[in-house]
């Protein structure tokens, strides 16, 4: 049976409809990167708590590689609730995952240290971060997909974008969380139980992200193709059989999409203190200045991809990184904390000019019976092996070689491995997406 690219949904939701499902997703979404992003701010204390006492830069990369072992699982959690989403509707998959999320991460937060049950206690630590990994492998590609789904063909970039914006929130919401209690507790206080507080926190805001969730409905295009008898009954195996050249371009575009972003997010934290040698709070300011200076940017870059295309800015997002990387590091390492600071956001600065408008590309290579499913397995593929590792492997290369500008050269290769990819994709933007694949 043949059924052709140009079939495409004629159901238009309402306005209403498209800010209650953006809010869905995006306070959703803010809730599960709240849990995600926690660790990466507490991994110091963490460090200290489920690893042996001695080397402090192997306790932190022992916590980062725990931190990218979650994202090993990513791919797991892409293969089974992708195709689950283009089976079951992205809206059911969506409320699942956050519910994993809030549990695993609330789990965290009453797991005891290694001083108490020994070397159970990264075990178990490794155990719930998989579990959060697994989860978060459904997440970006079912909210992206119904996010695309909702959106007008006209403004689909600028919808979109909130996915990626949420991210950002939840991040600096964690980031805030723990620099409030550092500020109210003692440093005993902190390390004896302050440190947990964030992951308990992640139980109350989960049902709140929960409740938001059940309350949203599936997607129009979904719920057109449920209503003409057309969803896939085995949509791993149409996804791979008839998707697999877009599943390897979304792998390569997003590279430097999470290269950059756990490098701007995660990694640069940590190297403000460690390497860099300023204080906790110094590295707050400035990781709350690069968030702000994404929140500010990314809608308005993600509207502009529905005006100029996608392309031309994708284009614009990796050339920044591969000109401005290298410079922008020696500018945070240059001493001064207001150069590392201007740094860090110039960081940010083309990171929100590539995610802009990544994710809305992404979702527009792939039908409607395998968006879903192709979606998650090759942006999950990706980020299990860029992405988690960026801290790990940025930490690892400063202290490696000694010199603190070698991240700077992660950077820039990812950069060019999406260059190239994006080079191979068509323009996507303004076109009605398409409901069914050619078999």
């Amino acid at each position: 049976m043949t059924m052709h690219d140009e079939q495409v949904s004629h159901r238009h939701p309402e306005a209403s409809d498209v800010r209650k499902a953006v809010r869905g997703a995006a306070i959703g979404n803010t809730v599960e990167w709240f849990d995600f992003a926690i660790y990466s701010v507490l991994a110091t204390f963490i460090a200290d708590k489920f690893f042996p006492s001695g080397n402090d830069t192997v306790a932190l990369l022992n916590t980062f590689a725990i931190f990218a072992a979650a994202f090993f699982m990513r791919p797991i959690g892409g293969f089974f609730f992708g195709p689950l989403a283009d089976r079951i509707g992205r809206q059911r998959v969506l409320a699942i995952v956050i519910l994993l999320m809030s549990a695993s991460t609330f789990a965290i937060g009453l797991v005891p240290s290694y001083d108490t049950i020994g070397v159970g206690a990264p075990l178990i630590l490794l155990l719930l971060r998989c579990l959060q990994g697994f989860s978060a492998g459904g997440e970006y590609g079912s909210g992206a997909c119904y996010l695309a789904e909702y959106a007008p063909d006209k403004h689909r970039g600028f919808v979109v974008s909130f996915l990626v914006w949420s991210v950002v929130v939840g991040f600096l919401l964690g980031s805030i969380t723990v620099t409030v209690l550092q500020a109210i507790l003692s440093e005993d206080a902190m390390s004896a139980y302050g440190w947990r507080i964030p992951f308990l926190l992640a139980g109350v805001l989960g049902s709140v992200g929960l409740y938001i969730r059940l309350r949203l409905s599936d997607t129009p295009e979904f719920e057109e193709l449920r209503d003409e008898g057309e969803v896939s009954e085995s949509p791993l195996k149409e996804a791979l059989t008839t998707s697999w050249r877009p599943i390897l371009q979304i792998f390569g575009l997003v590279v430097i999409h999470n290269v950059g972003f756990y490098t701007v997010f995660t990694f640069l934290p940590s190297y403000f203190t460690k390497t860099l040698e300023f204080t906790k709070m110094d590295a707050f300011i400035s990781i709350t200045v690069a968030s702000a200076v994404a929140l500010v940017l990314i809608p308005p870059l993600g509207a502009l991809s529905d005006r100029i295309g996608r392309k031309p800015i994708l284009i614009a997002g990796a050339v920044g990184f591969i000109v401005f990387a290298y410079p922008l590091f020696l500018l945070l390492n240059s001493g001064s904390l207001a150069a590392a600071i201007a740094g860090h956001a110039g960081l940010a600065v083309v990171e929100a000019v590539f995610v802009s408008a990544s994710l809305a590309a992404a979702a527009e290579l792939f039908a409607t019976r395998v968006r879903s499913g192709a979606y998650s397995i090759g942006y999950n593929m990706s980020v299990a092996i860029f992405g988690g590792t960026a801290p790990y492997v940025a930490t690892w290369l400063t202290d490696r070689t000694g010199n603190p500008l070698a991240p700077a050269y992660y950077v820039i290769i990812a950069a060019v491995v999406s260059l190239a990819t994006v080079l191979t994709m068509r323009e996507t933007s303004k076109r009605p997406l398409r409901k069914l694949v050619t078999d």
